[in-house]
Order: C-alpha cells, then sequence, then structure tokens
C-alpha cells in the first residue's frame, strides 16, 4: 500500500524534528532577517495566533516576541511538538497533534492563523481554507509562506537540475514519492481562486529572496536537507547526484562561494465580515 502524503510527512519530521528551523536560521535576506522575521512582519501583532504545520514553534516564538499573547499551533508529528512545547515562550501555548482540515478549535477562536511553507504541502486545501475561516475572527488575518523556487543559474536550481533525472529513475523503479499539496495555490491567482469563496479578500502578495550560498559541499547539504524527494533516492544515487553537484558546480564559484538562492511568497489576507453572498 503507497504511503499518503501526511503519513510521508509524519515520519520525515518525527525523524528530523527541528530541521526546518535549522534551514531557516542558515537562510538569510540580503538584510541578513530570516524568512519567519519577514513573515512576522505581515501579521503585525496578533492577541491570539494559530500556526498550521507549526513543527517545532519557532515561528511561535517568534510572534509570542512581537506580542501574541495567546498562541496554539497543530502539527503531524509529536516530535516536533515535543521540541516546540520545550520553548520557554510557548510553556502556555495549545500545541496539538492533528489535522488542518480538522481543527480542534473554537468558531473565531483567533485573530491571525499562519502557515509557513505547509499549507502548499496539504491535501484538500479548500476544507483547510473553510476551517481557517471558521477559526478566525471576522477580519482576522490569514498569512501562508510559500516556495517561490530557486533563483535561475546558482546553487539550488542546478542542484535540482541533475536531481530531476534521479527523481524520475526512482520513480520508475518504484520509489515514488507521494503527492504533496496543490500546486494552484502557489500562485496568487491560484490562491485567490481558493481563498475568495471562503470569504476571504485578495491577497497581498510579497517576494523575498534568502541566502544559502557557501562552499559547493555546504550547498550540498543543504539542499539534500531541505528537498523530500531526496527520500526516494537509493545510496548509489545520492553518491552520483553529489559528485554531478560538485563537478558542475566548480563553475559557479568565486571566491570559495557557491551562490545559492531561493524566493519565498509571503501571501496575506483577512476574513471578510461578510460572506460572499452578502450575508452577515
Amino acid at each position: 500500500m503507497s504511503q499518503s502524503a501526511e503519513e510521508f510527512l509524519k515520519a520525515f519530521h518525527d525523524n528530523n524534528p527541528g530541521l526546518q528551523s535549522v534551514s531557516v536560521e542558515a537562510s538569510r535576506t540580503a538584510k541578513g532577517r530570516t524568512s519567519y522575521e519577514e513573515f512576522a512582519d505581515r501579521v503585525d501583532a496578533p492577541g491570539r495566533v494559530l500556526d498550521l504545520g507549526c513543527a517545532d514553534g519557532a515561528l511561535l516564538e517568534v510572534l509570542a516576541g512581537r506580542g501574541a499573547r495567546t498562541l496554539a499551533g497543530v502539527d503531524l508529528s509529536a516530535e516536533e511538538l515535543e521540541l516546540a512545547r520545550r520553548r520557554p515562550a510557548l510553556v502556555n501555548a495549545d500545541l496539538r497533534r492533528g489535522r488542518a482540515q480538522e481543527l480542534p478549535f473554537e468558531n473565531a477562536a483567533f485573530d491571525a492563523v499562519v502557515s509557513h511553507m505547509a499549507l502548499m504541502l496539504m491535501t484538500d486545501v479548500e476544507q483547510v481554507v473553510a476551517e481557517v475561516a471558521r477559526v478566525l475572527v471576522p477580519g482576522g488575518v490569514f498569512a501562508v509562506a510559500l516556495g517561490g523556487g530557486a533563483v535561475e543559474g546558482e546553487g539550488m536550481a542546478l542542484f535540482l537540475e541533475l536531481a530531476r533525472p534521479h527523481f524520475e529513475a526512482a520513480r520508475e523503479a518504484g520509489r515514488r514519492m507521494p503527492r504533496m499539496g496543490d500546486r494552484k495555490i502557489r500562485t496568487r491567482e491560484g490562491l485567490d481562486a481558493v481563498l475568495t469563496p471562503a470569504g476571504f479578500a485578495p491577497v497581498s502578495w510579497d517576494s523575498i529572496v534568502l541566502d544559502q550560498s557557501g562552499t559547493p559541499e555546504k550547498v550540498w547539504e543543504t539542499n539534500v536537507s531541505v528537498f523530500y524527494d531526496v527520500e526516494v533516492l537509493d545510496e548509489d544515487q545520492i553518491v552520483e547526484l553529489r559528485r554531478e553537484f560538485l563537478d558542475k558546480a566548480r563553475s559557479l564559484v568565486s571566491d570559495g562561494r557557491l551562490p545559492c538562492g531561493m524566493r519565498i511568497n509571503i501571501a496575506t489576507t483577512r476574513r471578510r465580515a461578510f460572506t460572499v453572498t452578502g450575508e452577515m
């Protein structure tokens, strides 16, 4: 029986708790800020905030520092949540293992709902959005960070170019990644198409670039750790992909550093005070 996306994500994060936060801390904008800090700027200072796919609670900790008083999070991984509970800022947070499609919270319980690089991995995204609308107060903020792809001509783009044939070979050998998320929400228009029927205003849309540059070996390690698809490669494929990457990367290196950038899109919207049918 094939593994579902949720089963895969739960197993991956149970086996690698905290990995996401390590990646976020190591990836900075040109001003030296993390994507969590950039993301929090778009949320203002909500009194009550829920994080969908909260992982080890690092984003909630940032929001607590911005003045959020009531903190809650849901995640599939018990191991990630265990790390989150160890954060002093989250000692009173309501952290639950669960699905965004079935939120265990009352109606209008939050002033803001956030999701950093998690909504794009979720199935039944229309149901997720309906649940977000239910638990938000009228006028409440919904903010999501979505992957925007690699910066062309740099290390991540090279990694993906070289990795794709290996991913395809793994699929042909029967080692398939479960299908994750709904790709339409990775565009502004597609996200609005899902949000509008649930009573949300059109999104504001900002893009940031995160710098993951370093030695070729460091860039290799970063890319191997952030792409879930690497899980389907066998040891021989990983060895061969590493050889190919380090060989090709030589032409891009300057002063010992391989440039490597990735884009993240940050979308924010508000739940309207009325439904799209005009009902109060």
